[in-house]
């Protein structure tokens, strides 16, 4: 409506706008509306259809407005209306110049990209030129280090030539030299072995004729000699027979001799023996604790540490079922108790199957009376034939000079005290057993005898005879394997893995559970191989790359065990009936 009260509303507000179209003329007014149209019809003009009274409607109603009361606000309204429409353009004009800065400020932009984009495609290509350059100077470098090289070499093969060249020169003069010297030396040799020979021949009467009177002077000499010798060893011989009291001193002094020289070499066999005795360690004992002069001169602070030593418990670290080792303990304290009073040891004989825990036993039973302990088998006595007899009494011999008692352990025993009666065992040693039996047939309070024997049905009958108590060591069961895996587990993987000084970790999982575990799946195995899997953790796990032992290596190596275990088990049962369910009885 703002064309009716005269209001422009063009871009920016200033003038008239254009007048509203007015209807076209009628066709020929003013000379004719198609004058300059030629003979052509005139176009048809869009106002043609024009309607006029709306114009004319519309001028009524701007008068009726004019003279309304409300024209006042209708031109106030109009005004802010106008005045909006101004300000949205102006807003318009602003984002205009905001977009066209915006344009400008990413074409400087652009451009600055494009310049860092060129100064660096610059600085790329002028390093690329550079180290091409630099490719260029050390290639060039290269080639004439090369050049040089060549120069040298084809110089220093010029060098030997000339060197070869000259060595071969001088050899040939030297060999000529001596090819001629000796062809001069092989004539003067010669014209001297021609004019030797010539002399010589010239003078053979006077050359045999010398050597004739040198041969007789040579044999009147000798005649001389011993005519000299032979009357003065007469006159001596004679003399000395003629004199009684050199004869008689003579006789003496020969006869103290002989006596002196077979009393000094009895007297060193027996020291010899007292030494041996006391001083030394006789040849069938494997280990003892017993100390030597040699042990403490050698080990003197390891001795005396083993002189200040306590008494240790007869069962540390030996893991019996309670009926054992009540029983083993009485023997401990009767034993210990046997000591204090000097009175007599008992012999006792342990049976039963291999890794039971014998021996360990016999050498905690020593250290817990306070005595020494000497360990031999009874496998090395038949390989000693003849010497057995004599080695056996030199055992017993060093075993009575004891201060503190001696526990003497024969391991194997079965090996050499069987049955005499028999025809497997040989005259030596039938003969060594009968020592023994000999040295044995009284019980000693300077030592005590142990025997360990895995088929104790051999022995002989003297032999039985000579037992004061019988222990049988039977296979450990369900708890006592389980006490077994705990020690042996904590003693060679659990303390190397926490000390860190070895190459041993251990993988997180439940160690009692996994040891409970181990205890139920060995059924039937020894604490000796109880042991042997212990270690084999330890190296399987020295054998991984990492060093840490888990618990699937655990879970294979006891797997091994028990095939192995089950394995052995059929070799005994094939060695004959029975063995392999109850080997020993109870």
């Amino acid at each position: 409506m703002s064309w009716l009260f005269g209001i422009n509303k063009g871009p920016k507000g200033e003038g008239a706008g254009p007048p509203p179209p007015l209807p076209p003329a009628q066709p020929g007014a003013e000379g004719g509306g198609d004058r300059g149209l030629g003979d052509r019809p005139a176009p048809k003009d869009k106002w043609s259809n024009f309607d006029p009274t709306g114009l004319e409607r519309a001028a009524k109603a701007a008068r009726e407005l004019e003279h309304s009361r409300y024209a006042k606000d209708a031109l106030n309204l109009a005004q802010m209306q106008e005045q909006t429409l101004q300000l949205e353009q102006q807003s318009k004009l602003k984002e205009y110049e905001a977009a066209v800065e915006q344009l400008k400020s990413e074409q400087i932009r652009a451009q600055a990209e494009e310049r860092r984009k060129t100064l660096s495609e610059e600085t790329r290509q002028h390093q690329a030129r550079a180290q091409y350059q630099d490719k260029l100077a050390r290639q060039r470098y290269e080639d004439q280090l090369k050049q040089q090289q060549l120069l040298n070499e084809e110089n220093l093969r010029k060098q030997e030539e000339s060197v070869q060249k000259q060595e071969a020169m001088r050899r040939a003069t030297v060999e000529r030299e001596m090819e001629l010297r000796h062809k001069n030396e092989m004539l003067r040799v010669e014209a001297e072995a021609r004019a030797r020979a010539k002399a010589e021949r010239e003078n053979a009467d006077i050359i045999r004729e010398q050597i004739r009177l040198k041969a007789a002077e040579h044999r009147q000499t000798v005649l001389e000699s011993i005519r000299t010798a032979g009357t003065l060893f007469g006159e001596g011989f004679r003399a000395f027979v003629t004199d009684w009291d050199k004869v008689t001193a003579t006789v003496a002094g020969l006869t103290l001799l002989a006596v002196g020289v077979y009393s000094a070499k009895n007297a060193t066999l027996v020291a010899g023996r007292f030494i041996e005795a006391r001083l030394g360690k006789p040849s069938l004992v494997r280990e003892t604790s017993r100390i030597t002069v040699l042990e403490a001169l050698r080990h003197p602070i390891q001795v005396s540490r083993r002189l200040l030593s306590r008494p240790q418990d007869a069962l540390e670290g030996v893991v019996l079922s309670p009926s054992l080792e009540a029983r083993v303990r009485d023997i401990a304290i009767a034993t210990r108790n046997t000591k204090k009073n000097r009175s007599l040891y008992r012999n006792i004989l342990m049976y039963g199957p291999p890794g039971t825990g014998k021996t360990l036993f016999a050498k905690k039973l020593a250290l817990h009376s306070g005595m020494d302990y000497a360990i031999m088998t009874g496998g090395d006595v038949a390989p000693m034939g003849r010497e057995g007899v004599t080695a056996m009494h030199k055992l017993f011999d060093w075993a009575n000079t004891s201060r503190r008692g001696l526990l003497l352990f024969v391991d194997e025993a079965d090996a050499f005290l069987r049955k005499r009666a028999t025809e497997k065992i040989s005259e030596d040693l039938r003969a060594t057993l009968n020592a023994f039996l000999y040295r044995t047939g009284q019980h000693s309070n300077k030592f005590m005898l142990v025997l360990a024997s895995n088929q104790p049905e051999q022995f002989d009958w003297a032999i039985n005879d000579r037992i004061n108590e019988m222990v049988h060591f039977d296979l450990p069961g369900q708890e006592e394997r389980e006490r077994l895996v705990r020690m042996y587990f904590d003693e060679y993987v659990l303390k190397p893995a926490t000390e860190g000084k070895q190459r041993l970790k251990l993988a997180q999982f439940d160690y009692g559970r996994k040891c409970s575990e181990v205890a139920r799946l060995t059924e039937g195995m020894s604490g000796r191989e109880i042991a042997q899997l212990a270690v084999s953790w330890q190296a399987t796990a020295y054998a991984s790359e990492d060093g840490v032992l888990t618990e699937a290596m655990m879970d294979t190596r006891v797997q091994d065990a028990v095939q192995q275990h089950q394995q052995k088990m059929c070799w005994l049962k094939a060695e004959g009936p029975g063995r392999g369910d109850e080997p020993f009885p109870s």
